[in-house]
């Protein structure tokens, strides 16, 4: 079935459609408020615009290590290019994850490169919700790991209203954020930029850059389209981009025992520039007080250049370069040759997608389907220069645009899903099936520089089937017991080995309890996977003829426990709010098998998934009083490998354990204005935060950060 998105977009954007109220046009969420976890049978959490603004991140890992059972690994320390993972899936560029801005799929190719170079800037964002387990059958088309949507700025209810919030920190970190807008009983309008640039942490032997710029631009514009306010339209219009002087080349161990926070001369001409441009239109018909349906229409473009050194004196990063770097700098004799990649590629996501809920009583019905098309082009080529004594680099010889890489990924899927709950008593039941036919095809002009001639293509398609059932049960007034059951599946990419798609057998069981400021949470849970996916990108290390490829790791076995215990002590006029997040998880190969995926390798049975520590905690606290708030966050992740292995860790393939402490200070001038003391990395601790290519990237040092908010 051939599913061409591009001509159905107009009719049925015109055709289909409908939004909620004024109050409610713009719920295109996961849960919607913190309340609505209560009747989720599994893992969900809502972190609310008061708990981001604790810390103020700008950086969305930081945010979510909150969140049990959810692993990130930092790369460049500012979080432009997130590495998440839940309950094990997997880390790397968060391919695993379904990842959302507004109820819409943010990713710029989740079909055919779940493992891209974009995310949504977190600083810009009002609210976070994730789900784990089964509750991600509604939104696809990865059902294993989790759900992480974040929610935009909302159309001020007033009739005029706005915000601005101003920050400057080390190493001339600059942020500037404005939102303005406003709304009557017909129509609404809301407009924000966003702006956030520093001057890096680490340095080059030249003195060059190595921080980054990024800007968004967002609007939003809402309208009453029907006399009984039961039709409403919103539109959502963004634009983003960004330059950063960042680097894949990590250092060698030696190099970063003297000083970690060091970049290699090869490393000085690396930068990324990417362009993201959005629109989305959503129609939402309130059809009877019991039952509504919303009709998005999306699309997503994005571009991105990432020139970066690949080869040091004619070998790879991983094989040899590294230790050709370090040496020449220590005795620059002679000349040195430096390859960089033009990893040049565009990506379209596109599609429309409708929701249908129904409300019987305690009882909710929901219908969906979703009309998907996204692709990856790919039209790379390097270029070799020449590093002298100096350390200088001049240009040697230029490449020929598309003679690295020249190749196009595409795919169609179309997807149905339904959901549901019934209420007994005491009793939830949740079922739900998804079902997906997805067809994907990669077209290769053999490294040509144009696309003249016909290219070798390879094509596939499959239909996956996930259901999903899940329980709650009301044990006393605050005690809740859930478990559930899921078959997660992921559709390979166009670059899998076999075209096998990855398949999971996913349960959880556990407690919740809720009472006033108390809140606990225990919940065990196991994921068998028939088939892994591990995706082969730079940014794990692989080598530079893998990269894309898609590789099946057979049966794995992951398990797990996460649990997360807050309570709010009153004393006199002090609040003291204390929260524990604990998450245990082991997870291994249960089969032998030969790997070009790098951070696999050659797997033997019983080797332990490599970027997955066993214990992971996070403990915050804080005093309230009156105007003024403090918050304390303190943060241990264990040693990790970081490739495939078991036994004790070798030196050479470990991250090792991290303590990291974060802290923030808020004084309230008048109601509406805010003065911020932010301080990331209180005590300074140098740390490794992940290993690429066999080389150390550090993780972000101390950074003092002063703000001002302003709303109106």
């Amino acid at each position: 079935m051939t599913h061409n998105v591009s001509k159905l977009t107009l009719a049925l954007a015109i055709a289909a459609s409908p939004a909620l109220a004024n109050d409610n046009i713009e719920k295109l969420t996961v849960l919607g408020s913190t309340t609505a976890i209560n009747h989720i049978p599994g893992s969900a959490h809502y972190l609310d615009s008061k708990t981001l603004a604790q810390f103020a991140y700008t950086d969305v890992m930081r945010a979510l290590v909150s969140v049990p059972g959810v692993y990130v690994t930092e790369e460049d320390g500012y979080g432009l290019r997130p590495n998440i993972g839940m309950r094990g899936t997997g880390q790397d560029r968060s391919d695993k994850l379904i990842i959302m801005e507004d109820g819409v799929l943010a990713a710029p190719a989740p079909y055919t490169a779940p493992a891209a170079y974009y995310f949504p800037t977190m600083g810009r964002m009002q609210s976070v919700e994730v789900l784990k387990g089964t509750s991600s059958v509604r939104f696809g088309p990865r059902t294993t790991g989790g759900v992480i949507n974040l929610n935009s700025v909302a159309i001020p209810e007033q009739a005029f209203a706005g915000h601005l919030n101003l920050a400057l920190g080390t190493d001339n970190f600059n942020k500037e954020h404005l939102v303005l807008g406003g709304s009557n009983e017909r129509f609404g309008a809301v407009v924000e930029g966003f702006r956030y640039a520093a001057d890096g942490f680490k340095s080059l032997p030249g003195g060059q850059d190595t921080g980054f710029e990024k800007h968004d631009l967002l609007g939003k514009f809402s309208a009453v389209l029907s006399e009984d306010g039961r039709h409403h339209l919103l539109v959502k219009l963004a634009q983003a981009e960004e330059r950063s002087d960042e680097t894949y080349i990590g250092i060698l161990d030696k190099d970063f025992a003297s000083d970690p926070f060091r970049r290699y001369a090869a490393s000085q001409l690396d930068v990324m520039n990417t362009d993201h441009d959005l629109i989305q239109v959503s129609h939402t018909w309130q059809m009877t007080n019991e039952s509504s349906l919303v009709t998005t229409v999306y699309r997503n473009e994005f571009a991105r250049n990432w020139y970066k050194a690949d080869r040091i004196g004619g070998k790879s990063l991983s094989g040899g370069g590294l230790e050709l770097a370090s040496e020449f700098e220590a005795n620059p004799n002679g000349e040195l040759a430096v390859r960089l990649k033009n990893n040049n590629r565009q990506y379209l996501s596109q599609g429309i997608q409708t929701e249908y809920s129904l409300s019987l009583g305690d009882h909710q019905l929901v219908l969906g389907a979703r009309l998907h098309e996204d692709e990856e082009d790919r039209f790379q080529w390097t270029d070799t220069y020449m590093m002298d004594s100096s350390l200088t680099m001049r240009l040697d010889s230029a490449g020929v645009p598309g003679t690295d890489t020249n190749r196009l990924s595409s795919a169609n899927a179309l997807a149905l899903y339904a959901q549901g709950s019934m209420v007994f008593d005491d009793l939830t039941i949740n079922a739900g099936l998804r079902y997906e036919d997805v067809e994907m095809k990669r077209e290769d002009w053999n490294k040509a520089p144009d696309r003249l001639q016909d290219p070798s293509v390879k094509k596939h398609s499959l239909s996956l089937l996930n259901p999903m059932l899940g329980i709650s049960y009301q044990l006393a007034d605050n005690w809740v017991m859930i478990g559930s059951v899921q078959r997660g599946v992921a559709p390979p990419s166009p670059g899998n080995e076999q075209t096998a798609e990855e398949k999971s057998l996913n349960m959880e069981a556990g407690v919740r309890y809720r009472d006033n400021e108390l809140a606990f949470e225990a919940i065990a849970f196991n994921s068998d996977y028939d088939n892994m996916h591990g995706n082969c990108t730079a940014s794990q290390g692989c080598d530079d003829a893998n990269i894309g490829n898609q590789y099946n790791a057979g049966e794995v076995d992951i398990q797990g426990f996460e649990m997360l215990v807050s309570q709010a002590f009153q004393l006199d006029n002090l609040r003291i709010p204390v929260s524990l997040t604990y998450t245990y998880t082991k997870g291994e190969f249960k089969n032998s098998f030969e790997s070009d995926n790098e951070i696999w390798g050659s797997v033997q049975k019983g080797d332990e998934l490599p970027y997955l520590p066993d214990h992971q905690l996070l403990l915050q606290t804080g005093l309230q009083s009156g105007d003024w708030q403090a918050n304390l966050s303190l943060r241990y992740q264990q040693e990790m490998r970081t490739s495939a292995g078991q036994g004790s860790i070798a030196d050479l393939d470990k991250v090792k354990a991290q303590t990291v402490v974060d802290a923030s200070v808020h004084y309230q001038l008048a109601d509406n204005q805010r003065l911020s003391l932010l301080i990331d990395n209180l005590f300074d601790r140098e740390y490794a935060a992940t290993r690429v290519h066999g080389g150390l990237q550090p993780g972000k040092p101390r950074y003092i950060t002063l703000g001002y908010e302003l709303s109106f």
